[in-house]
């Protein structure tokens, strides 16, 4: 299908919209009105500049306040409506966009707004352009799509249609089904946005929350379904309003919006092939509309490795600190200066190697988290799906009969590796490493697993971070909460795949002065800042590791004195759990316990959890405890 944005989604002038724009491998825009308004271009320049970076204008917009008026304001409107044709004649746009009125005065008599559209569109028609009427969501008499497909119907003209938009139809809680008995040639065109749920004025809500397919809760697939069975065959265009993207540089808003739109198109074409057997329409439709089909998302088994880079002063001060954590230095990179750690099955690589992408990322961002190692079934087809979605891939210097492990570019310029079951089979570890002999894999502190990471973004990359855990990794959004720093907000969203063999938090602070951003900023950007292990004794674990001389963080007396109050618990395990700083949550499903080290530099610390029963939260209760305990010690 063809593929269109609104050139009011994204940051910059015109001209830097659209380049941008046709860099990410869109086929056409909307042009908003105030974009032409504040260009030095000309509407023709505007329209040889499209040609030329091989776009086509699809629709320009927005012309308000059009129906519902008396005849003096419906003259001076006709008038106005002139102009805007003179200019589309000359834009090559062949669309205009007419929202419903929002004005109080308003004249609420639909046999007037349809005659009053009717007239418009008859000029319209004079330069051979057509009219698509969009009831906005607060309009004060039109506001929901079926109340302007009825006055499009009693216009009953050839050149004016109805524009559909998801926002304002999701956001009222309309029923998409009602546009399947819409005509396929009165559906001029559709306006695409997802949005989180969130209880406000909707108008606020559309103004400034606006997002892009999959990043948000609304049904778009669903919506789509109604959409494309009633007929439609126009472009799919986004239409996004959003403070950040529009503060955000434009290239990368841009490619997560052409990312979004393939994305939609996969999942609308997933439920449509799923239903083919038993529908002989929707059959019709996998058969008829050209949907995207990229290899399908990885199943992943969990967290393979983690890899960190360092220099030599980190490097020692890393593996004394994993070897207090249990961790026992288990092997080193034959041709590489890379140091494996292990404990269960938890495997950490601290990287020094000279001149690899470790030094380069130790170079601008310090000892951290450089690279993920992810389980999945097939590495290649994870990579060969990131590729498909315009993610780029990565290679890098391996020795002679090295393994090759297929990798992308995660969104914070770290890598994720896709180690497949083959790969696992073969033993990859044993190719790359000279490993010691003994106890590889032993668990000398109780740590047996990766439980979870947490990654941290600067506040124009959330959405991204969010779009790319979905599309590239398979994951799903949990509920995205709001955790109280000392100094600030922390937006959290948990994202996790079907059995929970993978769970990634991702965290956005506005503050730099929260934890998650004081850990961003000495990360000079994005990254793993918090990593989770799980172990089945998690008394046993704090005492061991306090033994090996590794700092936990000091939980404050008053949080044990309050757990009485909120939870049934035996008073020697409060005791024990006071003494060691272990925190605790429980719901419905089981319990958790966990607690936390030290920071390490400023930028990332470990977690130790253990669960029970089938509790899979984050124990997010006692997210503000550890952030004021790190706060202090700050």
């Amino acid at each position: 299908m063809r593929r269109s944005i609104a050139t009011v989604c994204i940051s910059g002038t015109l001209e830097e919209k659209l380049e941008s724009i046709a860099r990410a491998r869109f086929d056409a825009v909307e042009i908003f009105e105030n974009d032409l308004i504040y260009s030095r271009l000309s509407p023709r320049e505007i329209r040889q500049r499209c040609a030329d970076l091989g776009l086509g204008i699809d629709l320009y917009q927005p012309f308000r306040d059009m129906d519902g008026v008396d005849d003096a304001r419906f003259k001076r409107n006709l008038e106005r409506a002139e102009r805007k044709f003179d200019l589309m004649v000359e834009l090559g746009a062949p669309m205009l966009l007419v929202c419903s009125n929002v004005s109080p005065q308003t004249i609420c008599d639909d046999e007037l707004m349809a005659s009053q559209l009717h007239a418009m569109a008859e000029k319209a028609a004079e330069r051979g352009l057509r009219i698509a009427y969009e009831a906005l969501a607060w309009g004060h008499h039109v506001n929901r799509y079926q109340h302007s497909w009825e006055i499009v119907k009693k216009a009953d003209h050839p050149h004016l249609g109805v524009c559909l938009d998801s926002f304002h139809i999701l956001s009222r809680g309309d029923d998409p089904a009602g546009i399947e008995h819409i005509p396929a040639d009165k559906l001029f065109f559709l306006q695409l946005a997802d949005a989180p749920r969130m209880v406000m004025d909707v108008l606020q809500w559309s103004r400034h929350y606006r997002c892009f397919p999959g990043q948000g809760t609304f049904d778009l697939v669903g919506f789509m379904e109604h959409v494309l069975k009633a007929g439609y065959v126009g472009p799919l265009s986004l239409e996004v309003f959003n403070d950040i993207f529009r503060a955000a540089p434009n290239r990368r808003t841009t490619l997560d919006a052409f990312a979004s739109l393939l994305f939609l198109e996969e999942q609308i074409r997933t439920r449509l092939e799923g239903q083919a057997l038993g529908d002989p329409a929707a059959r019709a439709l996998t058969e008829r509309i050209a949907l995207f089909d990229p290899p399908a998302a990885p199943k992943v088994r969990g967290v393979s490795f983690i890899e960190f880079a360092v220099d030599d002063a980190s490097g020692k001060a890393l593996g004394k600190a994993l070897q207090g954590l249990g961790f026992e230095h288990t092997g080193t990179h034959r041709t590489k200066n890379v140091q494996l750690y292990q404990q269960g099955e938890v495997r950490l690589m601290v990287n020094n190697e000279p001149g690899s992408f470790a030094s380069d990322y130790f170079q601008r961002r310090g000892p951290s988290i450089c690279a993920l190692g992810l389980a999945t079934d097939d590495g290649q087809r994870a990579v060969n799906r990131g590729v498909a979605f315009h993610v780029p891939s990565y290679a890098g210097r391996i020795g002679p009969h090295e393994a090759l492990i297929p990798a992308l570019r995660a969104v914070d310029d770290s890598i994720i590796y896709f180690v497949s079951q083959a790969l696992e089979e073969r033993g990859f570890l044993e190719t790359d490493f000279v490993l010691k002999d003994a106890k590889r894999g032993a668990s000398r502190a109780g740590i047996e697993a990766v439980d979870h990471l947490a990654l941290g973004y600067p506040f124009e990359q959330f959405d991204t971070g969010v779009l790319f855990s979905r599309v590239i990794l398979g994951l799903h959004p949990q509920e995205s909460m709001e955790l109280a720093d000392p100094n600030g907000l922390v937006r959290s969203c948990a994202m996790v795949n079907a059995d929970h063999s993978l769970r990634i938090a991702l965290n956005v602070s506005h503050s730099r002065s929260t934890v998650t951003g004081r850990s961003m900023e000495a990360l000079q950007g994005g990254g793993v800042h918090h990593i989770a292990l799980a172990s089945s004794d998690i008394c046993a674990t704090a005492e061991r590791l306090m033994k090996n001389g590794i700092a936990l963080l000091d939980v404050p007396d008053n949080y044990y004195d309050d757990l009485p109050a909120r939870f049934d618990l035996d008073d020697a395990l409060l005791e024990r759990m006071r003494r060691l700083g272990v925190l605790y949550d429980r719901n419905e499903d089981g319990e958790f316990f966990h607690f936390y080290t030290q920071m390490f530099v400023d930028r990332f610390f470990f977690e130790i959890v253990q669960r029970s029963g089938s509790y899979a939260g984050f124990g997010a209760s006692n997210a503000p405890v550890r952030m004021s305990a790190q706060a202090r010690k700050a």
